[in-house]
């Protein structure tokens, strides 16, 4: 049971701090098109993302992929910058009415699988393949909590000014889609492979 808490404590660890911006804006920008009342598609949203991060992970840590960590460290920040624009041209009918299967749900998958690669070198660094299938499972539901509660508060601060302060859904929508932008296209820039 220890080694359970300490992959899932790395996994919580691997999003919520301050190392994992990049994790937080992507997460943000991929929930700000919905509300409190949505929750139940945001799980979904988050749970396609944790899926394509795990499957990467998984196939990275035992050695069937390998990439160049440079051009994925550059590749994350792109992610972020695609799923801001997504927002930010997006009708207001969409993002009032988001439909059962938006394209964002295959940004998750996909993009998902770009951000497991990231941590794989590190994740085999500190333990090699031995009990690898129980630590995965572990670090990703860690993953899994630590971005729920990401979309806890930004679906509570959707809340707090769309539903309460009555500041239009499309604001609130390209506003912070604007801000996450420009932060990774700044972090893309700096992770540039030369």
């Amino acid at each position: 049971m220890s080694d359970f808490n300490l992959y899932f404590k790395l996994g919580t660890e691997h999003i919520l701090t301050w190392e994992a911006l990049d994790h937080i804006l992507f997460v943000t920008a991929l929930c700000l098109r919905y509300l409190l009342k949505d929750w139940k598609k945001v799980v979904v949203l988050v749970t396609a993302f944790t899926i394509g991060h795990s499957i990467t992970l998984a196939l990275a840590a035992l050695g069937y992929i390998r990439f160049s960590k440079a051009w994925i460290e550059f590749l994350i920040p792109l992610t972020i910058v695609a799923t801001a624009i997504n927002n930010l041209l997006q009708k207001n009918e969409a993002i009032n009415h988001p439909g059962a299967l938006p394209i964002i749900y295959f940004f998750a998958l996909f993009f998902g699988m770009i951000h497991g690669m990231a941590y794989a070198n590190t994740f085999l660094s500190l333990e090699g393949k031995e009990g690898l299938v129980g630590h995965l499972l572990a670090f990703n539901i860690g993953i899994e909590v630590a971005q729920l509660l990401i979309v806890s508060i930004v679906l509570i601060l959707s809340f707090i000014f769309i539903q309460s302060l009555k500041i239009p859904r499309l604001w609130w929508v390209r506003i912070l889609s604007v801000v996450i932008l420009i932060a990774s296209l700044k972090m893309a820039i700096g992770r540039l492979p030369l």
